[in-house]
């Protein structure tokens, strides 16, 4: 009855590096992938400062697959790059500049996603407070001072994702 998730297989390894062309195409593939990650990133990070985080969230499975391509091209790339030094030195100089480019715009997402992410639980955080603090009872010890509620009095606050 208890149904085992199943593993992915992982990419087919691409055909080692062994020429220029085979280096250029490895290239336009990183490129590629690169340009298109980032074009789906920034859509990403752009819907989350507007606050449609839904929006963004359903962007996930293309994030995820293009993250796929990305991996393996970049493992690939690591694999001849002794081999890219001595053949195209000049196109690894240019994919590591891309690269570069590619990592700071990534860091800025990340930003947002945090940004975004700390803005939530602090709203939730003040919304439990609030809450926490209506339904304390207000009772007073002998001294006068305001008694402190026990742990009974604490209800935690249920979020629902589905609506």
């Amino acid at each position: 009855m208890n149904q085992q998730p199943q593993a992915k297989q992982p990419p087919a390894p691409r055909p080692a590096i062994t020429t220029p062309a085979d280096a250029r195409k490895l290239a336009e593939e990183l490129l590629d992938v690169m340009s298109k990650l980032l074009a789906l990133v920034e859509q990403e990070t752009a819907l989350v400062r507007a606050g449609k985080v839904r929006e963004g969230m359903d962007l996930e499975p293309q994030k995820t697959a293009l993250t796929g391509r990305y991996v393996t091209a970049v493992e690939t790339l690591k694999a001849a790059q002794t081999h890219l030094a001595q053949v195209a030195p000049d196109l690894l100089a240019s994919l590591q500049r891309h690269h570069e480019t590619f990592r700071a715009m990534l860091q800025i997402n990340l930003t947002v996603l945090a940004t975004a992410h700390a803005v939530s639980e602090g709203i939730l955080r003040g919304v439990n407070a609030e809450v926490q603090r209506r339904n304390m009872p207000n009772t007073y010890t002998a001294a006068g001072q305001r008694a402190a509620p026990g742990p009974r009095h604490v209800a935690p606050l249920a979020v629902s994702r589905s609506l």
